[in-house]
């Protein structure tokens, strides 16, 4: 990140940019993206992971989940009171204010911000682990990993410009989000399979998509409090596409905890 605030300095002053000065500058931003997008997946699934292990007993208690799973105190206030509520919608609270404060925050801020949501997400979504075996939620993962890299790959290294594209996934998008509210009161699995497989899709677009308009917002003039907040915004959302993509992987090939 350091190589941002080194790079302003001599081009405020009327530096000669080169062809060379563009690549390094654009491959040290996107670095900061992915880096940032990484650390973030990997406190999620630590979070996701010690929750789990704090919400389930070894030994028989009185609150039962199916058939053979037993949740401690925590877990049972974790994923059956009303605090589920909570931690189900805080991670979108975040989102919120993140996108409405990104420009005024200092950029230490805002990667604290990051991680801090990541860890609320890595909560919310601990409850997979309840319902479906680690096994096939560590294969969604990795199926998701080597699919997210093809596909930011791609974003970052055509010529084509995805914008069109773009604009079209942003509707999908809407429409996925109003379907989930939906299906959440309904609670049909006919409906939850197809919205899964189109949830793929769409956020498969977003991730090439995402990648190449991230690429765009680089600018070598940026110092490094603009360059860095780009960069955590950038992890941000490709963050989202990851985490949408392999959470319908999830839903739709993994193997219950029956």
């Amino acid at each position: 990140m350091s190589n941002f605030d080194r790079n302003a300095a001599p081009w405020s002053r009327g530096y000669t940019r080169t062809g060379a000065d563009v690549d390094q500058g654009l491959r040290a931003f996107m670095l900061g993206v992915y880096n940032n997008m990484t650390i973030g997946l990997a406190l999620t699934g630590l979070v996701a992971l010690g929750a789990f292990k704090l919400a389930v007993s070894d030994v028989p208690t009185a609150t039962l989940i199916g058939s053979h799973i037993y949740l401690t105190d925590f877990g049972a206030a974790l994923y059956l009171s009303p605090l589920r509520w909570l931690v189900m919608f805080a991670p979108l609270a975040f989102v919120l204010f993140f996108s409405f404060k990104i420009e005024t925050m200092a950029a230490s801020s805002a990667r604290t911000l990051f991680f801090a949501f990541a860890a609320v997400m890595g909560l919310s979504i601990s409850s997979i682990l309840l319902v479906y075996t680690g096994a096939s939620v560590s294969r969604a993962f990795f199926i998701t990993s080597a699919s997210f890299g093809a596909l930011s790959l791609y974003g970052y290294t055509t010529k084509r410009s995805l914008a069109a594209m773009g604009s079209f996934l942003i509707m999908g998008l809407f429409g996925v989000i109003i379907a989930s509210i939906v299906n959440m009161f309904v609670h049909s699995t006919a409906f939850q399979f197809g919205l899964s497989i189109l949830t793929v899709l769409i956020f498969a677009g977003l991730t090439a998509w995402d990648t190449q308009s991230i690429k765009e917002m680089y600018l070598q003039s940026d110092g490094y409090e603009v360059a860095t907040k780009k960069s955590i915004n950038g992890a941000l959302r490709l963050y989202l596409d990851f985490i949408n993509i392999f959470m319908a992987l999830v839903q739709l090939t993994g193997q219950r905890n029956d």
